[in-house]
Order: structure tokens, then C-alpha cells, then sequence
């Protein structure tokens, strides 16, 4: 049973935490940024890098042992094996391409990219389940949210690939190996299961259309950056104030929880003067009753609970168990958190698993051979192609979410 993080502002700071994370768990959309280097320094075929992105989709897209840690387990622990994945299996990649380490075989270099590229499984399902928990009211928004910045994530690689790390393949499998567990590293105790956020105000939708709309102009700038940077030669000094530029909106979340800390509204003052006593009551009300012990409710009330709750934890489970209201646990219901088993059973899963399946794995299969289809109609820079393939991957990740939660309320 994890400990639930008191207070309005912890979700929010595990929310802008989030985005430098995700935004590291678009590792595996790198791939044709150094998979040249692969066919170049290391002499495959295209039949043998085509088998290689088969490697990358793999790993990034096996997310059945992340997901059952991530249901046992505290998000940092899986957010600490996602950094060690990246690690480790980016680590391999570039010992090879630097010809550090020679004469690894082919399955090697395979099940390497594999342990890499899963580290976005890991990363992707710590974050998003952790973040989609600590707003329950806004689940489509949340997801909408953070898997944008996982789409809008090439093009900060692309950005970072072409400005600070000229163009170097070696370079980006260096700091896929270090730079990106090092974020993770720095973000994973900040994302954390938290009380959750109950109300539903203008206020609330204000903070998400603040971190919609900033994302967005992230996307814009750097899609627009991209395109000057492979016409204009633009000089030390304004690459790094671009990316200054760019960390600046990467943080711009984090002004939600600075806002209401250093600004707070009535509402959030009054809230914030109700003692927090890790009772249910707070859990399930938003602590608006002030006086109700820890175990207040009858057995009756435990049970009206949870079987009306949408949202119920297992805390509230657990403590209406303790008292005999409940002798069995119901079956989820949809909107609910499922067992494998449990889901396996479900028509949502198989419709949910065929729309992934067809919607991404067309792009995903593009976007593997993208380098290879600009150099085909005489693109010899990918970049640009890359940066617009992601922006669009971001828009609909962003736009998906919102209209879902429109339709879904």
C-alpha cells in the first residue's frame, strides 16, 4: 500500500516532472537519427537495419512486465528501471558505433537496442498511470497531455541532434546513454501517488489549457527552429539561447505549482487550513469535512463507497474489509483499474488493442523508415521530415485527449 502525498500542489509538481520524463521516453523515435551511423560504421544491409527497427519497436512497445511493476511497486522504482534500461541497452549502442568495443555480433547489437528503446515502456507507464491516478477527474486530458510531450519528444532530440550535439550520431547515443537517466534520475521521487485531485472548476481546466497551449508553442518553436537551422548556419551564442528557450517551456508546468504557492487563491487558502489526517473521508469528500474521525463511517456508508465509487482505492477497500462490509470484491467496472485476466475478457481491450495496433504501428513502421524514404526523393538531411512527423504525432496525442474527455463527460 503506497503512501498517498497530501496537499493540491504535489500532483501538479509531479505533472511538470512528468514532462521531462516523457519527454526522455521519446528515446525510441531516435532511431533514424543514428541508424545511418549503424549501416555506415558497422556495414549492414538495409534488410539487417530493417531488423534492427524491428528491435526498436519491440522494445519500445512491450510494456507487460512495466505495467505489472507498476501495479506493485512505487513509480520511482519503475522510473529508476527505465533509467537503467536506457543505460545499459544505449550504452552497448554507442561502445559499437564508437568502435570502443568490436566484434559484437549481430543479436547482440538486437537485443540491446530492445533493452534501450523499453525503457519508454517503463518510463511511459510509470508516469502515465501514477499521473492519470492523482486526477481522476481528468484522465483524457492527463493522458492527452503527457503522451503529446512523448510526440513532441523528436523533435527536441531532432533540435538537440542538429544544434548542440552537431549533427554527431555518437554524440546522441551518448546522451541517450547518460543525459536521459540522469533526467530520470532527477525526476523520479517528484512523481509520486498523491492525493487525489477532486474538484472540478475553472481553475482546474485553466491549468490544463495553460499546459495545452504551451506545449503547442513548444511544438511551433521548435518545428520552426528545425527549418531555419537547415537553410541558415546559426552560431554558438543563438543555439544556446534557443535551447535556453526551449528548457523555458519545458518548465513552463511548473508554474502552476509556483502560482499556487506563492499566489493562492481563496479557495485554495480555506483548503488549505483543514488539517490533514490521512483520513477516507479526505480522500473521497477533498477534505471538506473537518471533523469526521479517521474511521467515522458505518459499514454501511464503507460499502455505499465502494460500490458507488468510481475511483474508490484500495485504502478505502482494505478499511471497509477490515470492518465486514465488504466479503468479496466486486468486478471492476469500465472506467475502473483492471487485472490482465480481468481485461483479457473485455471487448474494450481487444477494440482498444486493434485501434493501437493498426493507428500506431503504420506510423511507427514510417517513421522507422523515414531517413531511408527522404534519401530515396533526394532528402539527404531527415531532420526537417522528422520534426514535422512529430509535431503532427503531437497534435493528435494533444487533441485525442481533449476531445475523449469531452465525449467521455
Amino acid at each position: 500500500m503506497q503512501e498517498l502525498k497530501a496537499g493540491r500542489r504535489p500532483p501538479w509538481v509531479g505533472l511538470a516532472a512528468a514532462v521531462w520524463v516523457l519527454v526522455a521516453a521519446g528515446n525510441a523515435y531516435t532511431f533514424p537519427l543514428y541508424s545511418p551511423s549503424l549501416k555506415s560504421v558497422l556495414g549492414y544491409n538495409q534488410q539487417q537495419l530493417t531488423m534492427l527497427g524491428v528491435a526498436n519497436d519491440i522494445g519500445e512497445n512491450f510494456g507487460l512486465i512495466a505495467g505489472f511493476a507498476s501495479s506493485r511497486f512505487r513509480p520511482w522504482l519503475v522510473l529508476f528501471a527505465g533509467a537503467a534500461c536506457c543505460f545499459l541497452g544505449f550504452g552497448v549502442l554507442w561502445l559499437t558505433v564508437t568502435q570502443t568495443v568490436t566484434g559484437l555480433p549481430f543479436w547482440t547489437l538486437w537485443i540491446a537496442l530492445c533493452i534501450g528503446t523499453n525503457s519508454s515502456a517503463w518510463l511511459v507507464t510509470g508516469v502515465l498511470v501514477t499521473n492519470m491516478r492523482n486526477f481522476p477527474l481528468s484522465r483524457g486530458t492527463v493522458s492527452g497531455i503527457l503522451k503529446g510531450y512523448v510526440g513532441l519528444s523528436l523533435s527536441v532530440f531532432t533540435a538537440l541532434y542538429t544544434g548542440m550535439l552537431h549533427s554527431s550520431s555518437t554524440n546522441l547515443l551518448l546522451f541517450l546513454a547518460i543525459g536521459l537517466p540522469a533526467i530520470c534520475l532527477a525526476m523520479m521521487c517528484t512523481v509520486r501517488p498523491c492525493t487525489p485531485s477532486l474538484e472540478e472548476n475553472t481553475s482546474e481546466r485553466g491549468r490544463f489549457l495553460f499546459i495545452q497551449i504551451s506545449s503547442v508553442l513548444l511544438g511551433l518553436y521548435l518545428l520552426s527552429f528545425t527549418i531555419t537551422n537547415s537553410y541558415v548556419s546559426l552560431g554558438d551564442g543563438i543555439t544556446c539561447l534557443f535551447f535556453g528557450i526551449m528548457v523555458l517551456f519545458l518548465l513552463a508546468p511548473l508554474a502552476i505549482p509556483l502560482k499556487m504557492t506563492f499566489f493562492p487563491a481563496n479557495n485554495e487558502q480555506t483548503v488549505a487550513k483543514i488539517p490533514s489526517s490521512g483520513s477516507l473521508d479526505d480522500l473521497s469528500t477533498g477534505g471538506q469535512d473537518k471533523t469526521e474521525p479517521l474511521i467515522a463511517t458505518s459499514s454501511a456508508n464503507n460499502l455505499g463507497n465502494v460500490q458507488e465509487s468510481d475511483d474508490v482505492s484500495d485504502v478505502e477497500m482494505l478499511l471497509a474489509v477490515g470492518e465486514g462490509a465488504v466479503k468479496k470484491k466486486r468486478r471492476p467496472k469500465r472506467g475502473d483499474d483492471f487485472e490482465l485476466h480481468e481485461a483479457l475478457i473485455k471487448a474494450d481491450f481487444w477494440l482498444l488493442f486493434m485501434a493501437f495496433f493498426i493507428g500506431a504501428g503504420s506510423g511507427v513502421t514510417v517513421l522507422n523508415n523515414l531517413a531511408q524514404i527522404g534519401i530515396a526523393v533526394g532528402v539527404d538531411d531527415p531532420t526537417i521530415l522528422l520534426c514535422l512527423f512529430s509535431f503532427g504525432n503531437f497534435l493528435g496525442r494533444l487533441g485525442g485527449g481533449a476531445v475523449s474527455e469531452y465525449f467521455v463527460r
